[in-house]
C-alpha cells in the first residue's frame, strides 16, 4: 500500500477544509438570504410613518397604506395621507397625494438591505427604472423599512404590520 506521506496527506486535509468552509459558508449566506425572503413575504399594512426633518425631532405623518412581498421576487406598496377623502371631498379641484410602484426586490442581508427595483408607479414616473433602498428592521413584530439621504441620516422610517 502506498503512502502520500505527511506533505499529501496535509494538502488533501487543508484543500478538503478549504472547500467544506467555501460550501459552509456559501450554504450559510444562502440560508440566511432565504430566511430573510421567508420572513418578509406577505401583506402589510402600514403601521406608522414618522419622518426627520433636517432641523431635528420627528414628524408623524397620517398616512394610510400596504406593502406586499412575494416569494417569487416581487413587490407592490401604496399609501396616501389618511386625510386625502377628507380633503377631496372638500374641493372641486383634482387632489391627490401618496405613493404607489411596484416591481422586483432584492435584499442585502448582511447590512440589512432591501431594494424595490421599480418596474410601474401611477404616482411618480420619475421612479420606474430606479432603485428604492431601505434599511430594514424587524421591531416588535413590526417590519421598520427607513430611507436614508446622501449623508446616510435617517429622514423616514415605515412601519409595516404583517396581516396574519
Amino acid at each position: 500500500m502506498r503512502t502520500l506521506g505527511w506533505f499529501g496527506s496535509s494538502l488533501i486535509v487543508f484543500s478538503t477544509a478549504i472547500l467544506w468552509g467555501v460550501n459552509t459558508n456559501t450554504s450559510a449566506a444562502s440560508d440566511t438570504l432565504e430566511a430573510a425572503v421567508q420572513q418578509f413575504v406577505g401583506h402589510y399594512e402600514l403601521y406608522s410613518s414618522v419622518s426627520y426633518p433636517p432641523e431635528g425631532g420627528e414628524v408623524e405623518n397620517s398616512y394610510v397604506g400596504r406593502i406586499t412581498y412575494d416569494a417569487r421576487g416581487h413587490m407592490s406598496a401604496i399609501g396616501m395621507p389618511g386625510d386625502l377623502p377628507a380633503r377631496a371631498a372638500a374641493s372641486s379641484e383634482n387632489v391627490s397625494g401618496g405613493f404607489s410602484y411596484y416591481g422586483d426586490v432584492s435584499w442585502d442581508v448582511e447590512n440589512q438591505i432591501v431594494i424595490h427595483h421599480v418596474t410601474g408607479s401611477a404616482s411618480n414616473g420619475a421612479m420606474v427604472g430606479g432603485d428604492l433602498v431601505r434599511y430594514y428592521e424587524w421591531v416588535d413584530g413590526l417590519l421598520v423599512l427607513a430611507t436614508k439621504d446622501s449623508e446616510g441620516r435617517i429622514i423616514a422610517k415605515f412601519s409595516w404590520r404583517k396581516f396574519e
